[in-house]
């Protein structure tokens, strides 16, 4: 069904997509650490394949397919760790109390 040639499959893989996209906002929220990122990205990626190829009964053998999910995969890994980065980075406050003038 995923295929540039079809309205289904241009829709399947924009709906991919937007799930990579989503779930970089959830590698910010229950991550948090920018080095964990690409582990959580494909271990997530890998028990889809896992899913699909039990619900299919055969592993996955088309090119688009597999084109569709390395997409996905990097987008998800680049852009939460990109998210969980600017977070890390943020300065840490040190003083928290008003300057006295003494």
């Amino acid at each position: 069904i995923l295929g540039f040639s079809t309205p289904p499959g241009r829709l399947s893989m924009m709906a991919f997509i937007l799930n990579a996209l989503t779930c970089a906002l959830g590698l910010l929220y229950f991550i948090r650490r920018g080095k964990q990122c690409l582990d959580f990205t494909v271990t997530v990626h890998f028990f889809h394949l896992l899913g699909c190829w039990i619900y299919n009964s055969h592993f996955p053998a088309t090119l688009t397919w597999w084109l569709v999910h390395i997409v996905c995969t990097a987008l998800m890994a680049v852009i939460g760790e990109y998210l969980c980065m600017r977070i890390e980075l943020k300065e840490i406050p040190l003083n928290s109390a008003p300057k006295s003038n003494v």
